[in-house]
């Protein structure tokens, strides 16, 4: 038993030893101008090679700090924390709005606070204490992390014609985004009403609603005011009405471009007919004069003779 002990001592004791000596070179190496215990620590061939424990590595990166003039000021660290806490709003907002597509009118506000802050990032204007961020945050590196970021949504919201159904600074949607929905909600709400019994009748009393919405889509795809919320809602309402209720829609143009096809193609039927009809008048009023000549001068051979 007093053997045990003995040995569980020892080892209590080495392992004392070998912390303090790791804590001495760490503060050596931490403390060290010069760069002294680099010459010392420096690998040469056949020579042993010095690993430092990973506690004091630990505290060589959170004691390492490079100098003032290169590190980020307390206001421009401030709008970086802001960005980020923006950045994961509006990303955590597009996320639930992928689908259906709802991105631009339920994160337009979050949107608009992104581009808020990463306007004050990127401006030329100083801050407090004459500080400007732009340089620092985003032109310091070769990646420029915070603007390809950035550059990411900005693309999106782009991509998805936002801009269309989304008033100027990002306070609210459009007066033409808030008739559209107005419209979609009439229509789906008939949909609602009577998906119950048969699709026929749904046919009959929803075409109204149905055809007011492609009037309003339309005359907004003339005046180039959609946007992917409005696109997407109405290709799943077509869907509905055609796959699902099985039902059918003569559009106006539909009927106009029938029309124009079926005298087109009656048109060489018309022409030829009209032609053969021509040319058989034109024979008659050729062969009736001959036949009148020859009947008359016939008649005065005959006094002649007689």
């Amino acid at each position: 038993m007093s053997s045990y002990k003995s040995c569980s001592f020892c080892v209590l004791v080495v392992i004392n030893v070998f912390s303090f000596v790791s804590a001495d070179e760490t503060d050596l190496t931490a403390s060290d101008p010069a760069g002294k215990l680099g010459q010392i620590g420096s690998w040469s061939p056949g020579g042993p090679v010095l690993q430092p424990g990973l506690d004091s590595l630990f505290s060589l990166s959170l004691r390492s700090s490079f100098p003032e003039d290169l590190e980020v000021s307390d206001y421009c660290r401030e709008l970086l924390h802001l960005f980020g806490q923006r950045y994961v709003a509006y990303v955590n907002c597009m996320i639930p709005a992928a689908r259906p597509v709802k991105v631009c009118q339920s994160c337009f506000s979050s949107y608009g606070r992104l581009v808020h802050t990463y306007l004050n990032i990127s401006s030329d204007q100083m801050g407090p204490g004459n500080v400007s961020c732009r340089d620092s945050l985003l032109r310091s590196d070769r990646v420029m992390v915070v603007y390809q970021l950035y550059s990411n949504l900005e693309d999106l919201w782009s991509k998805s014609d936002c801009n269309h159904c989304v008033t100027d600074g990002y306070q609210n949607l459009t007066s033409d985004m808030l008739f559209f929905m107005s419209t979609l909600n009439q229509t789906l709400t008939c949909f609602e009403k009577y998906q119950q019994g048969n699709y026929t009748e749904l046919c009959k009393n929803c075409k109204s609603a149905y055809r007011d919405m492609n009037e309003l889509y339309s005359s907004m795809e003339k005046n180039h005011t959609l946007c992917i919320d409005i696109e997407d809602a109405m290709n799943m309402t077509r869907r509905l009405w055609s796959k699902k209720f099985k039902c059918s829609f003569a559009r106006e143009e539909n009927v106009s471009v029938i029309a124009v096809s079926s005298f087109m193609l009656f048109l060489p039927i018309i022409f030829y007919l009209s032609s053969f009809l021509h040319s058989e008048q034109k024979k008659r009023k050729l062969i009736h004069p001959k036949r009148a000549k020859s009947y008359t001068s016939l008649i005065n051979i005959q006094d002649k003779q007689s």
